[in-house]
């Protein structure tokens, strides 16, 4: 495509994927607030889950309730509003006197993160050319790693063992981001294939007219109007449910289960906790430790960036979960080897993250937003999304308890209202070990069900699932 339409995709897609780093840096930024907020509420490990899982109930509800509303309203409506949530929640959260409204306002602040987590993949997916749609929706993924950064910075930034409410200034930072975004999307246009799914074929075509080369524009269209005249009499619901999108289904809801259970949010989410349990001394030096994961999270998805169109979809699928599955039983040896067995541990949870970055990280929210047809596609990819924090809510609200599960099978002594720091470190290691159990299940379920939709048409990928293609043969 013309170098020119290439840039403004490029500023469009940027602009967009600013959701991304609001998702990532308000997920992210919990992680460092927590030893701070633990002490000052004087919170069990127990309610610390509850507060950190309130957040994700808030992003399966924001989720939930948002599919349909996205392809009724509009792509670019809804990511205006999830941006308003953003800021205000931020502003609630740090402001919150009383655990109880922490709670809320974690809650509320999830429903923006439930709805950004889909409605920006699909405003990027539908705006991109295929050529160079997965790289454009993996930015979506970039900007959630330097989300994350962006927060392991602020918890490291503020972080101050003699000021107890040094977490509220950590949450006020969102603001930032979350303004930047509600200001771009009002400059931005709405996606050509949802304008067309509405009648509204001139502006849709003013739009590709923008974004993509004048010898494909025509076919564009034509493409999107075939797409639109097959679907327009199917419900929704009904159309998902139909047995020809059941492998849509199932794609959209595995993938997420496995980019979830091989544990990366408990990473996310606890990692200062985790090297505390490991030995590191002082919630300021394991924040600082965190710190790195954050920085190699954001140079391998960079690096997913340039890979992602070439090598497919596939491939980058095998060799990330393979390499995490490895990494996952080193992180659980690191908590049995004694001395350097906290190092080891480092190094092991780098290279986690590095095969998280480049493989599951992005193809997650990349795929979700590839294997639906238009009309369905809002629905569809919030399903996906909603499988996603679902799972995510699971995980992290049961880390701790497997931890003390196996701590108590093994005849250890759990205190009460007790600290990870105070499980047996073999028990959390562990719990890292079934992580590596369901990677390897990932492998299997993988050959079956994941699509190669690199350089293949979003129509292209509706006519298979109607023709009852199987998705490993897809683009065969």
């Amino acid at each position: 495509m013309k170098k020119s339409n290439k840039g403004v995709v490029v500023v469009i897609a940027s602009i967009a994927a600013t959701g991304g780093l609001l998702f990532g840096f308000d997920t992210g930024v919990i992680s460092g607030a927590i030893p701070f907020l633990q002490d000052y509420f004087e919170l069990s490990d127990s309610q610390i889950e509850t507060v950190t899982a309130l957040g994700l109930i808030g992003a399966v509800v924001g989720a939930l309730v948002t599919g349909q509303i996205t392809d009724i309203l509009g792509r670019k409506k809804v990511i205006l509003a999830s941006a308003f949530i953003f800021a205000t929640g931020a502003v609630w959260t740090g402001l919150a006197p009383t655990v109880n409204q922490l709670m809320i306002s974690r809650f509320y602040l999830g429903l923006a993160i439930g709805v950004s987590s889909f409605a920006v993949p699909l405003y990027i997916s539908e705006i991109s050319p295929t050529k160079i749609r997965g790289t454009l929706v993996s930015m979506f993924q970039l900007l959630i790693t330097v989300g994350i950064l962006a927060a392991y910075l602020s918890d490291n930034a503020f972080a101050d063992n003699n000021n107890l409410e040094c977490w509220r200034p950590m949450l006020w930072v969102g603001v930032v981001p979350a303004a930047i975004l509600f200001i771009g999307m009002f400059f931005l246009p709405e996606t050509p294939r949802w304008l067309m799914s509405k009648g509204r074929e001139e502006e849709s075509r003013k739009i590709l007219e923008r974004i993509e080369d004048e010898e494909f524009i025509e076919a564009s269209i034509a493409a999107m109007k075939s797409d639109i005249n097959i679907d327009k009499s199917q419900a929704g619901w009904r159309e998902l449910l139909k047995p020809w999108l059941r492998n849509a289904l199932i794609i959209a809801a595995g993938i997420m289960f496995f980019q979830q259970f091989v544990g990366i949010n408990t990473v996310i989410y606890y990692s200062p906790k985790i090297f505390l349990a490991a030995g590191f001394q002082g919630a300021e030096a394991a924040i600082a430790a965190s710190v790195i994961v954050g920085v190699v999270n954001v140079l391998f998805t960079i690096i997913s960036l340039f890979v992602i169109d070439r090598l497919g979809r596939r491939k980058l699928y095998f060799i990330g979960l393979s390499g995490i599955a490895v990494a996952l039983v080193c992180m659980g040896l690191g908590f049995m080897l004694p001395g350097a067995g906290k190092w080891f541990l480092v190094v092991s949870m780098l290279v986690y993250i590095a095969f998280f970055a480049i493989s599951l990280g992005p193809l997650g929210w990349l795929i979700i937003t590839e294997v639906f047809p238009t009309r369905v596609r809002g629905l569809g990819a919030s399903i996906g999304s909603l499988s996603n924090w679902g799972f995510n809510t699971l995980v992290v609200w049961t880390f701790y308890k497997m931890a003390s599960a196996i701590g108590s099978a093994k005849d250890v002594v759990v205190p009460e209202g007790q600290d990870l720091s105070d499980i047996c470190p073999s028990c959390v290691g562990s719990v890292f070990w079934i992580f590596a159990a369901v990677a390897l299940i990932g492998l299997v379920w993988g050959y079956f069900y994941i699509p190669e939709t690199k350089g293949v048409s979003l129509e292209k990928i509706e006519e298979h699932w109607r023709k009852g293609g199987k998705p490993r043969l897809l683009n065969k």
